[in-house]
């Protein structure tokens, strides 16, 4: 699958599906969901381009170092954990070596149960789960998914805050409507949720534009990078350290026992708690850098052996992408 994506033979979307398929991701499981990344950085603008390299997110940076300063935050805080050494290995379970948290860059995660959650609260059944995990009762607005440049504003700011997207954010729109008039939060004013003026307001537009973002040139060349971050060889080791990505030790596979082996109840509910609190990290596919894809350009020149100049014209177009102006 990964060469069919290389010779651009499937989408953007539909490889993203196929690795978190492979990686143990599903839309089963809430804890572990499927994971898309941000492509876009622009959220406040009337119109956007999508040729412009500048309105896309940096995809070889997490999210958590899209901001530098808070890069440099989360660094010094990896370097504090990482000068205090653990101590000595000794047999006893409740020793202090037992329970030795090893450093980290991020105490939260990329993917969660709450993060899920928070986007999908307002189509069933994801809203009587949200309700179930937060005690019967709505969030206060503030800390809802009122707003898509609000939740990337916060994204880049918020030391906490360092979620990536859903799927749907490239194919449903429903998601973003409260069709079933719930009543959120303590005041009551929260509704759809407010889009990017180059929206208009509208979901579907949204959506359409969104999944052109993911589809576009920038995005299919730079798209390796990020898979190097979520399912490479940049999410464990060295490699993860170097590029600031390491998230709690217990959200990686083979940190954590089998729940069933676990005799003492409180250990396995604390262990169950902190996964859900904490995400878990998707099982690693690839340890060495991911293949580029080819470009649009060279597709079209293999497929068309060389080509015409009408072909020339077709590349030229798809790779100026479009801008969205706004209607009238």
């Amino acid at each position: 699958v990964t060469e069919k994506w290389r010779k651009r033979e499937i989408s953007n979307f539909s490889y993203l599906m196929a690795l978190n398929t492979m990686s143990g991701r599903t839309y089963n499981d809430l804890n572990q969901y499927p994971v898309f990344p941000w492509v876009l950085s622009d959220y406040k603008s009337e119109a956007i381009d999508l040729a412009d390299p500048k309105v896309y997110r940096d995809l070889t940076k997490p999210v958590g170092c899209l901001n530098p300063a808070r890069m440099k935050q989360v660094i010094d805080r990896y370097q504090m954990m990482d000068d205090d050494p653990p101590p000595p290995t000794t047999p006893s379970s409740d020793s202090p070596a037992s329970n030795y948290i090893p450093p980290f860059h991020y105490g939260s995660h990329y993917s969660s149960v709450g993060t899920t959650l928070y986007f999908l609260v307002r189509v069933e059944p994801f809203t009587t789960h949200f309700l179930t995990l937060q005690g019967g009762k709505f969030d206060h607005e503030s800390r809802m998914f009122f707003s898509i440049p609000s939740t990337w504003e916060n994204c880049m700011n918020n030391p906490a805050d360092v979620k990536e997207l859903i799927p749907e954010f490239f194919y449903c729109p429903e998601f973003l409507k409260n069709d079933n008039n719930f009543v959120f939060g303590e005041e009551g004013k929260m509704n759809n949720v407010i889009l990017p003026p180059w929206a208009h307001g509208d979901p579907h537009l949204f959506v359409k534009i969104h999944r052109e973002a993911l589809e576009s040139e920038y995005v299919s060349m730079h798209l390796n990078h990020w898979i190097d971050l979520i399912f490479g060889y940049k999410q464990r080791g060295k490699a993860a350290v170097d590029a600031v990505n390491v998230f709690f030790h217990l959200t990686y596979s083979g940190n954590v026992p089998p729940l069933h082996t676990i005799e003492d109840e409180m250990v396995r509910k604390s262990i169950e708690s902190q996964i859900v609190n904490f995400g878990v990290t998707p099982s690693q596919l690839f340890t060495r850098p991911h293949v580029q894809r080819i470009s649009l350009e060279e597709h079209l020149h293999k497929v068309r052996g060389g080509g015409h100049s009408l072909i020339q014209g077709s590349v030229n177009m798809l790779k100026s992408g479009f801008s969205f102006l706004g209607m009238g």
